[in-house]
This record gives C-alpha cells, structure tokens and sequence, in this order.
C-alpha cells in the first residue's frame, strides 16, 4: 500500500468526523513496557498525518515525556488522559474536547495494557473501557514463534469490557518468521494489521526519568519521519482507521473501571493572571490545567528561567513546573532577573507555586549530579539534592489546607531521583500511596510561596468519600 495516498475518509464504516463531528479514536497498548508502542505510536501519528488526516494525540497516565514525542508527530498539544486520577466523566470530556476538529485521536497506552497503579486500578484498560477505545495491541515478536499466540489470546480475552480489535507483530526478524508467527496466530480471533521488522536506527534515548524530551534531539523530525515511513510501510492504514470508533457520550463507565473517582471539578486557575515558568529546565505541565484555567477566563503568560526572564510584575500567580533543573543548575543561580523576580513577586504577596522540579528551584540549594552545589531561590528553605540520586515513584492522594485555590482533596503523582532535606516550616500536603499507606507530609508552605515534589493531576473524589488524615504539619 502506498505511503502518500490519502486516506479515503467517506469509504470506511460509519461517518467521518468534520468539525461537527467527534474523531474516530483507538488506543495503542502492548503487553509490556518496550514492547514498541511508543515508536509505533510516533510513527501511526506521523503516517496518519502525512495522508491527509488532522491528528490529535493522547498519553494514558501521567507521562509527560512520552506525550512530547507524539505532540511532535502529530503537529499538535498532547492531552494526558489518567484513568487513576480521573473520574470516567473528566476523562470523556477531556478525551472528545481535545479530539474536537481532528479526524483521528490516538491514545497511546502506558506499560503493559493491565498495569496500573499499587493498588490495580488505572491501567490503559481501564481508560479503554471508560471510553470505549478499540486498542490496537503491539505484541514485541522478538525471541518468540509460536508462542505469540498464547500471549495474544491472553491479552484478547483478559477482559470482557474491552476490544482487543488489532494486532502489529513488532521486531519481527525475517519473512520467514512473519509467516510462522501469522501461522500460529489463526486459531486467535485477532486481526494483523502490521508487521514491523527490526529497526535499529530508530532508538529513542533516555536519561534518568525516562525518555529524552523530543525537542532536545538533534534529528527529532528525521527520526519522526521515519517512524511515520516505517508504519506506513508495514502497517494497513486503511484498517487501522477503519477499527477506530467515535467515542459515545453517553457510555457509562463498566464496573471494572475501579479508580472510584465521580464527577470532576476542575482546578480552579491559581490566579486571574498565571505566569508560567516554560523552558527546558521546566517543561512538565498537563494540558488540562490550560484548558481549565483559559475556560475560567484566566490570562496566562509564559516566561524562561533559562532566559533569565523575569515573572510579569502584573501576574498575581506564578508557577514552576517540574522539569530538569538539575541539568541547568549553574544556569539558573546565576539568572538575576528570574530569581529577583520571584523574590519581588513573593514581597508582593503573590501566590508562588512549585511542583517537584520547582519547588527544588524555591529552595535554597540544588547540588546536581556531579556534587557542585548552586544556590537557588531561598523562599523556601529546603536544599535538594541528585548527587545521591534514589527513584521515589507513585500515585499519591493528598490533603491540603493551603491557599492554593483548589479542592482538599486532590490526586498526584511522585517521579523523582533527588532528595530534599528536612525543614522546620508546615507541610504542604498530606499524603498516602496508591494503596491508602501513610506516607511522610509533603513540601512546604512559607506564606504565599508553597512547593512539593507532588505533581497534582486533578481534584479527587472517591465514591465513599476520601478520608485523609490531616498530616503533621496541617
């Protein structure tokens, strides 16, 4: 099949999405972490994309990296949809508000199709069945002939309230060894829509909290657009589309869907005027916030620490998202406007906020992976460190009584290697993992300037109503 024909979109079943229409969705899932799916991802988005279609994309859970590959492929913002953190409500507005206008909205899932957060619930199953999503399964042939198919069936048949509706072989070695795997899979009840021989030049690299962001690799495009060739290629477009499904808005969340969140609230804007800190060294922030805070008719602006540019003297709340300050320590020391004006900005009485690699930035030190220390914005007054780096990774439920502007309750998540010390100032939040375990109290609260390694994803409401306890500190 042709790599630069366009799609026929009046031909397939059902009616194509315009404008007043919803697009055509799918979620890509494998059975396990680097069986290919976020390669394959990259490449459908790019291939979809080079035959005509509007594609928007989707990362399940709280991945920011992955999303910055397939905002890449696609041409567009990348929405993170977290079926742990979400109610099924959130997730469906969320999901058809951001494919509003495109023609294809693809989901790429997050490790294997079943894992999910400590305590079993948040998989990319779980968002597959909360939005209807058929799921293309990429199965990582590597190593194996006939045994494809007993691991093929199994993810088929796992569970009923989802649709296993496609499956690309992925590292697939030789002719020979396609038509051995196709042989062994005709007793599955599966449609191969792909196979995708081994190709080693399409490496993404990595550093300690993940994958590298998109924007910093020399020959991103290049890579991108190989991806997109290589699954135009060996995959059928055409059926790939056609097994996507417009979601329904009136589909209820299955029973299986066990985060227990309900209706959503969204977070309210910290401020009437946010200015945000955007750059490499602060590049973690989830669409959502956006679209809420823009909604609630809040002025956002955005300024580069790296830049050494200052907050807006008019914004009355400024935020620092996580990112990789600890690659850019030495830089930001010495950016006097920046930290000036978080200093100004804190006298004002602004509401300054700080997730996990901003709120090292509010700290006194940052001592980077080499062990030279740098002195950083003193409003809170924790020192952190990467120089002994240890992986803290999880969901958190977390407590707050805080000024920050949002419900007590709210859902997080912790991925970071660096350590803070401890400080004698109040706990921003109270916490507990995925499993309802006590967990130590998060940040720090001095005034108006509060900080957590905690990244908020979302209000949280469970079903019997969430009873954290107040935490030392509160």
């Amino acid at each position: 099949m042709s790599g630069s024909a366009p799609l026929d979109k009046n031909s397939l079943n059902g009616s194509f999405p315009g404008e007043s229409s919803k697009a055509r969705a799918l979620m890509i899932a494998a059975p396990a972490s680097g069986s290919g799916k976020t390669t394959t991802s990259i490449g459908l988005a790019a291939a979809m994309g080079a035959r005509g279609l509007d594609v928007a994309v989707a990362k399940t859970g709280p991945d920011y990296i992955d999303g910055s590959f397939l905002g890449r492929a696609a041409g567009s913002y990348p929405v993170n949809l977290d079926p742990w953190a979400m109610g099924s409500a959130r997730l469906r507005s969320l999901a058809m508000s951001h494919g509003r206008g495109a023609d294809f909205l693809l989901v790429e899932g997050v490790m294997g199709l079943f894992d999910g957060a400590a305590d079993g619930n948040g998989s990319s199953a779980d968002l597959a069945a909360a939005l209807g999503l058929p799921v293309i399964l990429v199965a990582d042939a590597a190593g194996q002939s006939h045994s494809i198919a007993a691991l093929v069936s199994g993810f088929c048949n796992w569970r009923a309230d989802i649709k296993v509706s496609g499956l690309i072989l992925n590292n697939v070695a030789s002719s020979r060894h396609e038509r051995i795997l196709k042989d062994a899979l005709e007793s599955v009840d599966i449609e191969i829509v792909g196979s995708v021989p081994r190709q080693l030049d399409l490496e993404i690299p990595g550093r300690h909290l993940g994958l590298v962001l998109a924007g910093e690799i020399d020959g991103i495009d290049g890579l991108v657009r190989r991806a997109g060739r290589l699954v135009a290629n060996h995959c059928d477009l055409d059926r790939i589309f056609a097994l996507a499904r417009p979601m329904m808005p009136e589909k209820p969340a299955l029973a299986s869907v066990s985060s227990g969140r309900k209706n959503f609230c969204p977070l309210p804007p910290l401020g009437q005027h946010i200015a945000i800190a955007r750059d490499r060294a602060f590049a973690f922030f989830y669409r959502h916030w956006l679209y809420d805070w823009r909604n609630s008719g809040a002025r956002i602006s955005f300024f580069s620490p790296l830049n050494d540019e200052a907050p807006d003297e008019e914004a009355d709340a400024i935020f620092l998202p996580g990112g990789y300050p600890e690659l850019f320590a030495e830089q930001i020391s010495m950016a006097g406007n920046f930290l000036a004006g978080l200093s100004g900005a804190a006298g004002r009485g602004v509401l300054i906020y700080g997730e996990c690699g901003g709120f090292m930035v509010l700290g006194k030190t940052l001592t980077d992976g080499d062990g030279r220390t740098y002195g950083m914005a003193g409003l809170l007054p924790h020192d952190s460190s990467i120089a002994s780096p240890r992986r803290i990774l999880g969901y958190r439920s977390l407590v707050h009584d805080s000024p920050l502007p949002w419900a007590k309750n709210l859902c997080g998540h912790e991925f970071h290697y660096s350590i803070g010390s401890s400080h004698s100032l109040p706990a921003l939040f109270g916490a507990r993992d995925a499993t309802g375990r006590d967990l130590p109290p998060m940040g720090a609260m001095n005034g108006r300037v509060l900080g957590s390694y905690a990244h908020v994803i979302d209000a949280c409401t469970d079903e019997g109503g969430l009873a954290l306890h107040e935490a030392g500190g509160q």
